[in-house]
């Protein structure tokens, strides 16, 4: 009986030993992780320049015409046989390199049959796990080589520890290209609503700001590129759109001409979303309040066409009538500006889960 007891005594006590093993085992990597993320967080300036390359020259003058595309292209990831873990799906990495390489392609022909102008970009990768490191903004610029292009991170983490499988590295941010000759190009960085130990392998999200100066005129037509805050509680998108507004009143007191376009992630209060209602369960967007930023602002959304779509579920064989859509992407345009036309072009969610925005303005 001695001999019995003195065994299981032994048993529990490797089997605490084994327990008490892991547990520690858990806690040191757990430790090494936040003291690598807290070595590698980035820690961007309030304001930083941003290297613009390329040789394009073409000048602007008051009166011309141009034309602006805005498009999120999901890292060239989010086709329509994409599903999101953040969006209610399934997948972290949602497609191989070979359909991302096909996705980037076709998009480079959708922008080259618009041939626009000016073209900002949203969630472009550069050195990213998901997007099996591909430099997509190489492939632009190498692809577009008759645009200027600049660059500004706005989601630069060494290693995101979630979920199961992780996401790994991400190094993303806006990409910005113009036919036209950019004197300047600043990345300003906006209100992050992390705080310590979520901030460390989260978006450090921004404007990029690009200038380009008018011949005959000591005004500038100044572009912003942008992509706000998604998945926070709400005011993140406040601060970071209130800061945007005081950065686009800034600009028109002096007389410039400002677009600023992108991934708001809100719809604008005038836009009526009726045709899109959220199902239960899934992501809702707030509304930008249009007053806050006065009255001299055009707010362009196409009602008619849907510019995102959910990633709850893949695109491809689902009942597109009652699939969940989204209006989330658009444009702000200074009163001295003259729309010519704006729509939603219809892709069809074929490549990444936002369809672009295409504006066409003159310099009145």
């Amino acid at each position: 009986m001695a001999k019995k007891a003195k065994k299981k005594r032994g048993f529990f006590r490797s089997v605490f030993r084994l327990i008490w093993n892991v547990f520690l085992a858990v806690v040191i990597v757990a430790a090494g992780l936040v003291v690598f993320l807290s070595v590698t967080e980035y820690k961007p300036a309030d304001l930083e320049a941003v290297e613009v390359v390329g040789s394009a020259g073409k000048t602007l003058s008051v009166g011309d015409t141009l034309g602006v595309l805005s498009w999120n292209i999901g890292y060239g990831a989010l086709g329509d046989n994409a599903d999101f873990f953040m969006d209610g799906g399934e997948s972290v990495r949602s497609s191989d390199d070979k359909r991302i390489g096909s996705n980037l392609e076709q998009m480079i022909a959708d922008v080259d049959s618009l041939q626009p102008d000016v073209l900002f970009l949203q969630e472009t990768d550069r050195r990213s796990a998901r997007s099996y490191y591909i430099d997509e903004y190489n492939y632009f610029t190498s692809a577009l080589n008759e645009y200027n292009a600049s660059f500004a991170a706005n989601f630069n983490v060494a290693f995101v520890p979630y979920p199961i499988p992780p996401i790994g590295k991400v190094d993303s941010g806006l990409a910005t290209f113009s036919k036209y000759g950019v004197t300047e190009a600043q990345r300003v960085q906006l209100p992050v609503p992390f705080t310590w130990p979520m901030r460390m392998a989260n978006l450090k999200r921004c404007l990029l700001v690009s200038r380009i100066p008018l011949e005959g005129s000591d005004r500038e037509l100044v572009l912003v590129n942008l992509h706000l805050e998604a998945y926070d509680d709400g005011e993140g998108k406040r601060a970071q759109t209130e800061m945007l507004a005081d950065l686009l009143a800034d600009e028109a007191k002096k007389g410039n001409y400002v677009v600023a376009g992108g991934d708001f992630n809100q719809y604008f209060s005038s836009t009526d979303i009726s045709a899109y209602p959220v199902q239960p369960g899934n992501w809702a967007a707030n509304a930008v309040d249009e007053s806050a930023f006065g009255d001299d602002w055009q707010f362009l959304m196409d009602e008619t066409v849907p510019s995102c779509r959910s990633l709850y579920r893949p695109y491809a064989d689902a009942d597109k009538e009652t699939f969940q859509y989204y209006l989330i992407d658009g444009f702000i345009v200074s009163g001295n500006c003259t729309v010519v036309s704006f729509g939603t072009q219809d892709l069809g969610f074929a490549v990444s889960d936002h369809n672009p925005v295409y504006l066409k303005l003159t310099l009145a």
